[in-house]
């Protein structure tokens, strides 16, 4: 299993924002969103972060994917 985060950006897309405004809202790095971009680990505090600025839970950006 590996995590995706195809759902962060299908919600920024909802949302009419882009990356940028992601981390100028949440309050986190470039490296972090660059991070999720190519689907890599991150602190659980960043993910928070996110789902306050973005007032969502965190199933509404991440999921479960199996390898295959």
């Amino acid at each position: 299993m590996k995590i995706s985060y195809k759902k962060l950006w299908k919600l920024l897309i909802d949302k009419d924002m882009k990356k940028k405004d992601l981390i100028a809202v949440a309050n986190v790095s470039a490296t972090s969103i660059a991070k999720l971009t190519k689907g890599k680990n991150i602190q659980t505090d960043i993910l928070v972060k996110i789902c306050v600025a973005l007032q969502c839970d965190i199933s509404d950006i991440m999921e479960l994917e199996k390898r295959g």
